[in-house]
């Protein structure tokens, strides 16, 4: 599809019983810190984690760095041993690594025309803001240096990585700004060549050894995003956030459904089996395509609806350290 070359709308203020539904704003992302309390990418974590079973082992963690070889110690991991050296002196020699304090987090953030949907209780423009705002608290109480890419139908906006609050202050102007353009009545079509355009932008930004966390629909992803998330993972962890509203797992059957690109609306009578099963198809299909590419790449991938509040369903995957979860009363 191309996009219109109109230039952007840029949207009124949201109105307050807006926020935290059609739009966000930067003190709403704000309070997620108290929520995202406890929550860690860093294991130990729940059998029913994101990152346990086969995609713990595809999880780095926090990069080491040699500090030296001394004599061996009793009690001292024996994988460490350098044998070479060993030989050469005559006893036993270990190699002695620190582990890094920090490590870069970077959140690729779509806020794209096609998240400026819900059928449920926010729109997937805002579940995608909630999710990357619980990502940059998590990273940000483990001690990581935080910045990304913010993305939308016209920019691609890159973020540096600091471990600063007023680093994430800027991160959380940038998807604000960009969420709040957000409108119905604007000429602006989904440009899907952007989710690749900031996967590229990822890739200029991240050296090795950074947990890279993607936001998105991936609406457009092709075979040259599968391309770009492999290139990111082999030196770095990524983690991949599929937004997703449930209209597309449960299109309703005794209801007329209207549906905008924001001139034109059209009614689809959803109780015409005819009309019914093609766009059920159509939205089945899809969401196995986006999951077959992403698992193809060797991302891990979190599905997460526009349904249920996001912090639950960011507990469900990732999970609560178990001396947090008794006292934190989330």
């Amino acid at each position: 599809m191309t996009r219109s070359h109109a230039p952007p709308t840029l949207a009124t203020v949201p109105a307050s019983s807006d926020i935290g539904r059609i739009y966000v704003d930067a003190a709403h992302l704000a309070r997620l810190e108290l929520q995202a309390h406890g929550l860690s990418f860093i294991p130990p974590a729940p059998l029913t984690s994101v990152l346990s079973g086969n995609h713990a082992s595809r999880l780095r963690g926090r990069g080491l760095h040699f500090e030296e070889i001394r004599n061996y110690l009793p009690g001292d991991d024996i994988r460490h041993i350098d044998w070479k050296v060993s030989l050469r002196l005559g006893k036993a020699q270990i190699r002695s690594y620190t582990e890094e304090r920090d490590r870069p987090l970077l959140v690729i953030v779509d806020q794209r025309m096609s998240l400026f949907f819900g059928s449920r209780r926010a729109f997937k423009s805002v579940v995608a803001a909630e999710v990357a705002a619980f990502a940059i608290w998590m990273g940000f109480a483990a001690g990581d240096r935080v910045g990304g890419v913010v993305f939308n139908d016209e920019r691609v906006v890159r973020v540096r990585a600091l471990r600063s609050r007023s680093r994430i202050k800027t991160l959380f102007a940038t998807i604000v700004d960009m969420n709040q353009q957000l409108r119905a009545d604007t000429d602006t079509r989904t440009n899907y060549d952007q989710l690749d355009a900031a996967l590229q932008g990822v890739l200029q930004i991240a050296g090795h050894d950074c947990l890279v966390c993607v936001i998105s629909d991936f609406a457009g992803a092709t075979p040259r995003t599968r391309t770009l998330l492999r290139a990111l993972s082999a030196h770095n962890d990524v983690v991949a956030a599929m937004i997703f509203d449930p209209l597309w797992q449960r299109v309703p059957e005794h209801r007329a459904l209207v549906v905008s690109e924001g001139q034109l609306q059209v009614e689809l009578r959803i109780e015409q089996e005819r009309v019914r099963l093609p766009l059920t198809s159509l939205f089945e299909g899809r969401a196995a395509e986006v999951a077959e590419l992403l698992r193809t790449s060797g991302v891990p991938l979190m599905a997460i609806s526009t349904e249920d509040p996001v912090v639950d369903q960011v507990r469900r995957m990732f999970g609560k350290r178990a001396r947090l979860s008794q006292g934190a009363g989330l």
